[in-house]
């Protein structure tokens, strides 16, 4: 594998606080949250696949609000239909982990995140499309980058994954940038090793970069009132924005 499969430190983290400035709608069959940049331009695209905690924590839609910022017309699909998991759950109160990953796998997820993809480039004419998968929802951004799906994304940018194989690396087709902690059981240095000893045999671009002094779920859910995080956290989030800015932005 790629990387291990979810544990409770993939629902741990800091809530963020903001003004979301985007809306939802549906888009294709399914509501997301949508943000559009300044211009209202739709040309180039982002699709941000969420964690456990979903499309509604605060923090995904103010990472969306700072993509369209940057220039891509972005939304976050409700990829598990309001069943998002409780922030900081911890063993027994009632929630079951498992159990919920049950529920919310590829085969049941992977059609909602596939009408949102189509849905983007045909009812809201996106011409390239990046997605950006943080967690769990890196397993997603892989199967859309994947040669049988080249049609869905464009390039990939995902942090801190989970849950992630090394065929799904494997099958990939197109540019795949990955943000990863220095503290990670999900994505540990030999999971890290692994993927980079399977990307440097392939023929796609490709990025790494670790970051010290934090974390899984950096990226998106750190305490940025530690200065450490937020300087990982920023970095990591422009490390994402420069990757789009050569593989989609760019014929």
């Amino acid at each position: 594998m790629s990387s291990n499969p979810p544990s409770q430190c993939c629902v741990a983290g800091v809530k963020h606080e903001g003004e979301p400035k985007g809306t939802i709608d549906k888009v294709g069959t399914h509501d997301a949250y949508i943000v559009y940049p300044s211009d209202k331009s739709t040309e180039n695209g982002i699709i941000l696949f969420p964690d456990f905690m979903g499309y509604e924590l605060i923090n995904m839609k103010l990472l969306a609000d700072q993509f369209a910022a940057n220039g891509y017309f972005t939304t976050i699909p409700d990829m598990w239909e309001g069943d998002n998991v409780p922030v900081n759950w911890k063993p027994g109160n009632g929630f079951n982990l498992g159990a919920w990953m049950g529920k919310h796998n590829p085969s049941k997820a992977g059609p909602i995140a596939e009408g949102v993809v189509k849905a983007m480039r045909q009812d809201y004419g996106v011409k390239k499309l990046g997605g950006v998968g943080y967690c769990l929802g890196a397993k997603y951004v892989l199967l859309h980058l994947a040669s049988a799906r080249r049609k869905g994304i464009d390039a990939g940018y995902i942090a801190h994954p989970t849950a992630t194989t090394g065929e799904d690396i494997k099958a990939i087709d197109g540019p795949l940038s990955i943000a990863a902690a220095e503290t990670d059981d999900l994505f540990p240095a030999s999971k890290r090793h692994e993927t980079e000893e399977i990307l440097k045999d392939m023929k796609v671009p490709y990025q790494i970069s670790l970051y010290s002094d934090v974390e899984h779920g950096f990226a998106n859910k750190a305490d940025l009132m530690n200065p450490r995080c937020k300087f990982a956290t920023e970095t990591a989030f422009l490390q994402a924005v420069n990757w789009f800015d050569e593989f989609v932005k760019k014929d």
